[in-house]
């Protein structure tokens, strides 16, 4: 799946064209590398994402490409 899509079904990101806008400013990093909003999510990824100063680093736990809003954060872990 792709990472801004992900980021939106997550709910990680409440939009997708937000996602892809934090994706081509370099805030986000799949496994410690600098991520495009095209990039390929898959279990195990370690996603951070960088909010201004604060930043939230999660796990993808599950890839589904439809979610209920009460599912969503069941396919990612905080760490």
């Amino acid at each position: 799946m792709r990472l801004d899509k992900y980021l939106k079904v997550s709910r990680l990101i409440k939009r997708r064209t937000v996602a892809n806008e934090a994706c081509d400013a370099g805030r986000v990093l799949i496994n410690d590398r600098t991520a495009k909003a095209s990039a390929d999510v898959k279990e195990g990824d370690i996603i951070e994402i960088q909010f201004g100063t604060k930043s939230v680093k999660v796990e993808v736990v599950s890839v589904q490409e439809t979610v209920k809003k009460d599912e969503a954060k069941e396919m990612y872990r905080y760490l």
